[in-house]
């Protein structure tokens, strides 16, 4: 499906003027987030796949034509549009990357109706999946190597956000999700127990517990806390000792002192000599709440986390824009107080030992002396350079990344923002493009705010 009709209006009637004037020279857009939200020391790349599908099949089809007719688009504009396509090129980090304020996550490169086009869509796919795995990796840090499954798809703003939280959480590590299409479509592991009605539908509690281990033997985990939760462990203890379950066989909380229920669920257990079951933690979890309980040493082998992830609910979304940075061949930059953006096509470079700042340079610099590059290019006229790669791929990306993030960008409270150095030629190109930017508005100075 296309997908022209997934913009802004003011897109549109912007790409109708270039067209009529023949304003069809190679622009380039840089996306990036210019200041990370209060809490977060690192964001993670993600979206991009999804990013280069819409490219690819990017166009009008003759029903959205004649509705942009039925809005007031006139014959010539409609005749434009028609022959519109992405034929552009892409640089971008790979997915899974970690990036910081004012670092480009993606450049588009293309005549300038179509990459301002797609505007609104490029950032609408890199702002949902970079806030969701930026938030999933948090839960990461917090958990410190307890599997974390995805359960937030009753609570996402609509499936295709759904869809999202399953593939980014995977991305950054997380064991398993909920949602079946989503472990179906992306090769993730299906996981899931039952729900207090479940249980409630029984005559008794222990029925249901027969039930569905009889049905299910061999992933069976009882969800206890339905009633009363060490009542409820000692029930499933029963259960399983008399229909003979050992082997993936586990308990799950949901509610209450997650702490002290876990260690006297882990007794329990270790005492009916069943020390291989698993305890499952969930109910509403966030990663400060996962923290505390790993630092405090609860027997929690699992989590189960959902609203809190799947709204990212402290920091519901980031700061993405998209902007123009050349036309034509010419460095532009916009002026506005608290606002300015850098001209020139980027390229960040890291450190290869972690030690020291990223540099915010231009993309026809010389790659300065022990750092790497972070973009690379992704498509060249309108087409993928290579195949998409797995979400194994981008998992061993992030975990790459996350391991040299320094302490004080890692912390989930009082997280520091880290400072990103610009190059010497991108400061030079910079001073070039204000002065220029101050002529073309007929100014001496700066504007006023």
């Amino acid at each position: 499906m296309p997908g022209a009709l997934l913009t802004d209006l003011y897109e549109l009637n912007m790409a109708a003027s270039y067209l009529r004037r023949g304003m069809t020279a190679d622009a380039t857009f840089s996306l990036y987030v210019r200041s990370l939200p209060k809490a977060r020391g690192f964001l993670v790349a993600a979206g991009l796949e999804s990013c280069l599908d819409l490219l690819e099949d990017f166009g009008f089809t003759e029903r959205d034509l004649a509705y942009l007719a039925s809005i007031g688009f006139d014959d010539r504009a409609i005749e434009d549009f028609r022959g519109v396509s992405f034929d552009g090129d892409v640089w971008a980090v790979r997915e899974g990357t970690v990036v910081y304020g004012e670092e480009p996550i993606l450049e588009v490169t293309a005549p300038i109706p179509v990459a301002q086009l797609v505007e609104t869509a490029l950032l609408n796919r890199v702002t949902l999946h970079t806030t969701i795995a930026s938030k999933a990796a948090r839960y990461v840090v917090a958990a410190e190597g307890r599997q974390l499954v995805d359960f937030a798809f009753r609570r996402t703003h609509g499936g295709d956000a759904a869809m999202a939280v399953a593939r980014d959480s995977a991305i950054v590590g997380f064991a398993a999700t909920s949602n079946v299409e989503a472990a179906r479509r992306y090769g993730l592991v299906a996981a899931g127990t039952m729900a207090h009605a479940f249980i409630e539908a029984f005559p008794t509690e222990e029925a249901a517990f027969v039930a569905f281990a009889e049905d299910h033997p061999e992933r069976t985990t009882f969800l206890v806390d339905t009633y009363d939760t060490v009542n409820g462990v000692k029930t499933a203890i029963e259960v399983a000792r008399r229909l003979g379950l050992t082997e993936r066989l586990g308990v799950r909380l949901d509610s209450g002192d997650l702490d002290h229920l876990a260690r006297e669920a882990r007794k329990l257990l270790d005492d009916a000599e069943l020390t291989t079951a698993r305890i499952f933690a969930s109910g509403g979890l966030d990663e400060h709440e996962v923290a505390e309980l790993v630092k405090a040493g609860a027997p929690v082998d699992a989590f189960g986390v959902g609203t809190q992830l799947g709204v990212s609910a402290d920091a519901p979304y980031v700061d993405s824009v998209y902007k123009l940075v050349e036309y034509e061949g010419r460095p532009t930059m916009k002026l506005s107080s608290g606002k300015v953006s850098a001209p020139g096509r980027k390229q960040v470079w890291r450190p290869t030992d972690g030690d020291h700042a990223d540099v915010l340079g231009l993309r026809d610099e010389d790659t300065p002396e022990g750092t790497r590059p972070l973009l690379h290019e992704v498509m060249a006229g309108g087409r993928r350079v290579g195949p998409s790669p797995p979400l194994d791929a981008m998992r061993s990306v992030f975990e790459d990344e996350v391991a040299h993030v320094p302490t004080k960008a890692r912390r989930l409270q009082h997280a520091e923002h880290l400072d990103v150095r610009t190059s010497e030629a991108l400061v030079a190109l910079t001073a070039r493009a204000h002065r220029d930017a101050l002529d073309r508005a007929g100014l001496d100075e700066g504007p006023r705010v």
